[in-house]
């Protein structure tokens, strides 16, 4: 039996987070707290000696992968498919404007469908998985990429993980033989005092 783990982190944050509005396909850089929230992670990740960093090409995800790529002497990856939703003409919009005005985001129109984020992410780490990496794969995407990828891998996950994980967290994805399991999800916390603390 063959496995490997799928380290899925969700980028930095940026000032349009701060501000509570949708960053889609915009391109906004981390804020101190993003960038401290990626050096963070590269701490955390690096004594698991990951084999691969594989980033979304947005200029956010790419400012927290970095760190994690220099930490292990890695270079960064880049795969279209883990890009952000696109909200169309929303892009930049405050979430809370979005839900008054249509009831939810997703009820609003012209938004990229969550099938589609789904579709695309799946086959992003699916093709991660098969790859034949010898140890752990570092991904740093978007909270829209992993809520739907991991809605339609792991569709059995608590409710608690439905929610948008926070910026700079990461989750534990572990693929063996055909099987996902989600190990840890929308975490900050030592991944191997984790580990250690659940044997």
């Amino acid at each position: 039996m063959s496995s490997i783990d799928l380290y899925l982190c969700r980028h930095g944050r940026t000032p349009l987070n701060a501000a509570g509005r949708l960053r889609g396909r915009l391109d906004p850089d981390l804020d101190l707290v993003g960038q401290s929230e990626a050096r963070d992670l590269a701490d955390l990740l690096s004594p698991l000696q990951p084999t691969r960093v594989v980033s979304s090409p947005l200029g956010r995800a790419r400012q927290t992968a970095t760190p994690i790529a220099v930490a292990g002497g890695l270079g960064v990856e880049f795969d279209g498919r883990l890009i952000d939703r696109s909200y169309g003409q929303f892009d930049g919009a405050l979430r809370e404007d979005l839900i008054a005005q249509y009831g939810s985001i997703n009820a609003a129109p012209g938004l990229e469908p969550e099938t589609e984020v789904a579709e695309r992410s799946v086959a992003a780490l699916t093709d991660l998985a098969l790859s034949g990496a010898s140890g752990p794969i570092v991904v740093v995407t978007h909270d829209a990429v992993l809520r739907y990828a991991l809605d339609a891998l792991v569709p059995d996950y608590t409710p608690t993980e439905l929610l948008p994980p926070r910026t700079g967290s990461w989750a534990l994805l572990r693929y063996t033989d055909g099987v996902w399991e989600l190990i840890q999800a929308d975490s900050k916390d030592d991944p191997i005092e984790t580990a250690l603390a659940e044997r």
